[in-house]
């Protein structure tokens, strides 16, 4: 499983508010919930996000293991 609860912390550390991804950062609300509900995200959206925080994308996501079997 990906979660992105570090993304939460990255972006209250550098005092990047939700409102700030979608209102001047041309993010899609539905981008931030699908982002807020750990849900499948395009790596677009994750590079664009590494741009605007300025960071790793270990920064902002992790991997959680689970029992998920292909």
């Amino acid at each position: 499983m990906i979660k992105y609860d570090k993304l939460w912390q990255t972006m209250a550390a550098k005092d990047i508010s939700e409102y700030h991804l979608y209102a001047h950062c041309n993010m899609s609300r539905g981008q931030i919930y699908r982002l807020r509900h750990n849900m499948n995200v395009e790596v677009n959206t994750i590079d664009k996000l590494c741009n605007i925080l300025r960071c790793n994308v270990s920064d902002i996501m992790e991997h959680i293991p689970d029992d998920n079997r292909f």
